[in-house]
């Protein structure tokens, strides 16, 4: 286990090298393995609150909204504990556009900040996702958000989490998941 320091640069550093870019959209067993072993107990400080003064910066909320909505999807892809910091990062990404830090954000990294809306199952983040994506000229970010929105609208909540939250399934649903225009996660 490699030691990480603590800081809203080294987690921005992390995230945006060249090495972890190529992992973003794409499931990969050892990453979130290395990932889980290194940043695991960071994740934890952060819910704990240890990490609370980053909020008061733009790239540390983006380290937050990071740790917060990013490593767990990783670290704990397929389990319940993956979403269990969601509300979390939402609070995060909102504060930070309530404190205009979305203005002074890279716009190579600005799509991260807004993520947490995008995963949100709350119709009103869905449309503030949307909004945000589209003011920010995010296309290919603004595709999704519309798709994620959508499913938002369309079924109140996102089918493929129904498994691993236990949650029943209705027709619909299972009709949708069963489709090839499914969004699986």
């Amino acid at each position: 286990m490699t030691k990480v320091l603590e800081t809203p640069e080294s987690i921005i550093d992390f995230w945006y090298s060249e090495k972890v870019k190529s992992k973003w959209f794409n499931s990969d067993a050892e990453f979130d393995k290395e990932l889980k072993s290194n940043y695991e107990n960071i994740w934890l400080n952060a819910l704990r609150g240890e990490y609370k003064s980053w909020s008061e910066s733009a790239l540390g909320c983006l380290a937050l909204v990071i740790i917060l909505d990013q490593f767990p999807l990783n670290m704990f892809r397929g389990e319940v504990k993956s979403f269990s910091s969601e509300g979390m990062a939402i609070k995060v990404t909102k504060k930070a556009i309530e404190q205009g830090f979305d203005k002074t954000i890279d716009k190579n990294m600005l799509s991260f900040l807004f993520m947490p809306l995008m995963h949100s199952e709350n119709i009103d983040d869905q449309n503030m996702s949307v909004e945000l994506f589209e003011q920010a000229g995010l296309k290919e970010n603004l595709r999704f958000a519309k798709h994620h929105r959508d499913i938002i609208k369309q079924y109140g909540r996102f089918p493929h989490r129904n498994i691993i939250l236990q949650r029943e399934s209705s027709k619909a649903e299972t009709d949708y998941l069963s489709s090839e225009n499914a969004f699986t996660g």
